[in-house]
């Protein structure tokens, strides 16, 4: 009996252990169970975008669809054709495995013969390392290079298609077109000029394949594909005509090397419209050689972006606004002393003579700057500050380059005469050459402030287009102050400063501006260096172009009547000529030497009087 109850004592307890050990089990695999659902709930759920990744790269084939980039093109009035200043071509990347190569040096050697590059760096960049997977060796290497290469069968050596920008006009502007470079993610990237500020629209949008791939990264055929179709970028025809563009190129880098000036400008424009015809500048730059730019400043364009002291060739606005307000007319006379005091300064002319009795027309003719402060002088400083934020200077003109100055008129707010009359004759104040052009066609178009354009028409892939209309901006003086103003123009070139500016047979209207340039290190003017200026227009009386010329410190004449306007008058034919404009007045034997005082005045008032008329 003893045994029999012990026994059962026994199973007893071992039944009580293993319900224990059930139990301690059971909460084991409990949490273990419950740790990888939590697991994998944080892995579905707050994980899902990286493992799906992981998926997509393991079961998916992904690629970008690259566009292709828009050209830039230009229209030639001779044939009608367009013609590309920015196209496409094909090119290679070559790059090297250099774990595959045998003889590292030999094919250094072999690519630095075939691509002209150096040896040394090329033998540095092969053998750094043994187990080397990969190096790029060059990029942009065109078709033949790339034949060259393959026909030595250098081991290790690969090949890689890409799209290259191609800039078949070479000198016809590169701060104008821009370029195009690689951005830090590898991409491509429109810098500067047209390529820059208009590159979401030349570029396009690329597309997307995302297609099913095996275990080995090929497609499969049956899988599912899913495509996004790249979006190509657009055509842009410019409003510049090649052949004037050209012309205009030639001649401003070659008056640069004349004068061994700094740099130099020049733009002509559709003074009814805006268009610009052409827009050029000396130094320049290749856009294909890009790379080999030393001074970052020759990328910016300066016809938008350097304002400047423009000097006399400011002073047509002055007598403008008088003009315009009833203050005066071209025959109004005042008594030239040669100074005038203002202030605690002495403003005199830029000859230092006293010239006399002298008439509105002769103060433009001869440049007198107390003439033109006369002029200030009965306008008064609220109604000449009007007229000159009335012709735009001040304000950006918008045109479809970037970036651009606005230039300073803001001394014209200040207290103080001397503001005013410094302004009159282009002192103290700043503008750029592409506000001077535009104010200029006003001059001559009838007192129209116009919207210069870059962009004649946008080509979309779609086939639509988008056609840029001349847009009229403002009216700062009215059709007969034009008139009135252009027939003194008109005296300068007959008669003035400007004589070597004119065209034989043609009513030519412009003004010369021999600019200072301030000092950086402290108040007061540079010695004997100036800006030469000539801006202008022909026929005076229906212009067919208005034309600025810049000359940054030339170093072998003075004045602007030897720099800007000559190059203005060869110009000046040119166009006159490409246009088929026909002569206007017997061409006649002008004398270059200067006639006296009142000769001088005589001819003057009956050139303007004659032009008034037209």
């Amino acid at each position: 009996m003893r045994r029999h109850a012990g026994s059962r004592h026994a199973a007893s307890g071992e039944t009580a252990s293993g319900t224990v050990r059930f139990y301690f089990l059971f909460f084991i695999f409990l949490l273990a169970g419950l740790a990888i659902v939590l697991r994998l709930g944080y892995l579905q759920i707050m994980q899902y975008g990286l493992y799906s990744l992981y998926a997509s790269d393991r079961h998916e084939l992904a690629a970008n669809i690259l566009p292709t980039r828009g050209q830039v093109l230009v229209k030639d009035r001779a044939d009608g054709a367009l013609h590309p200043l920015a196209t496409n071509r094909l090119a290679y990347k070559v790059f090297a495995v250099p774990k595959e190569m045998p003889d590292r040096i030999h094919v250094a050697r072999a690519l630095a013969m075939t691509l002209n590059l150096s040896e040394a760096e090329l033998t540095a960049q092969l053998t750094r390392r043994l187990d080397d997977p990969y190096e790029l060796i060059a990029k942009d290497v065109p078709s033949d290079k790339i034949e060259a290469l393959r026909a030595q069968h250098l081991p290790g050596i690969n090949f890689l298609k890409t799209a290259a920008r191609f800039y078949p006009e070479v000198g016809l502007g590169g701060q104008l077109i821009g370029f195009v470079a690689e951005d830090k993610s590898g991409g491509l990237r429109g810098q500067y000029g047209i390529e820059g500020a208009f590159d979401a629209v030349l570029a396009g949008t690329p597309g997307r394949l995302v297609a099913e791939k095996d275990a080995s990264g090929r497609r499969l055929t049956f899988g599912s594909t899913k495509l996004q179709p790249a979006v190509n970028g657009a055509d842009i025809i410019l409003t510049l005509d090649r052949t004037i563009q050209f012309k205009a190129c030639e001649l401003i880098q070659r008056a640069v090397h004349k004068h061994s000036a700094d740099a130099g400008s020049l733009i002509v424009m559709e003074p009814n419209t805006g268009a610009i015809l052409a827009l050029c500048s000396a130094p320049d730059f290749n856009p294909t050689e890009y790379n080999k730019v030393k001074e970052l400043k020759i990328l910016n364009n300066p016809v938008t972006l350097d304002a400047y002291e423009p000097g006399s060739v400011f002073k047509p606005f002055t007598l403008a606004a008088g003009l315009d307000t009833d203050k005066i007319t071209p025959k109004t006379t005042y008594v030239d002393t040669g100074a005038e005091k203002l202030d605690k300064f002495v403003i005199r002319n830029s000859d230092g003579k006293a010239h006399g009795v002298q008439n509105m027309t002769t103060v433009l003719a001869e440049s007198l700057n107390t003439g033109t402060i006369f002029v200030q002088r009965l306008l008064g400083r609220d109604i000449f500050r009007r007229y000159v934020e009335g012709f735009g200077f001040g304000q950006k003109t918008k045109l479809e380059l970037s970036p651009e100055a606005k230039g300073n008129v803001m001394s014209l707010a200040q207290k103080g005469d001397i503001f005013g009359a410094t302004a009159s004759f282009g002192q103290g104040v700043t503008v750029t050459p592409l506000q001077l052009i535009r104010a200029y066609a006003a001059l001559g178009n009838g007192g129209r402030l116009m919207q210069p354009y870059l962009i004649d028409v946008i080509h979309h892939p779609d086939g639509s287009r988008v056609q840029t209309e001349p847009r009229f901006v403002a009216q700062p003086i009215s059709a007969r102050t034009s008139r009135l103003i252009s027939g003194m123009l008109v005296a300068v070139v007959e008669q003035g400063h400007g004589k070597r500016a004119g065209v034989p047979g043609y009513w030519v209207a412009g003004k010369t501006g021999t600019a200072q340039v301030p000092r950086t290190d402290g108040p007061g003017y540079q010695t004997d260096v100036t800006i030469g200026s000539f801006v202008g227009y022909a026929p005076a009386s229906d212009p067919k172009f208005v034309m600025l010329v810049k000359i940054d410190h030339p170093r072998d004449v003075q004045w602007a009547e030897s720099s800007a306007a000559p190059l203005f008058g060869e110009m000046a034919k040119f166009l006159l000529t490409y246009f088929r404009v026909p002569p206007e007045r017997p061409v006649v034997d002008r004398t270059v030497s200067k006639p006296s005082s009142s000769t001088s005045s005589t001819r003057l008032q009956a050139a303007s009087s004659t032009h008034s008329k037209l």
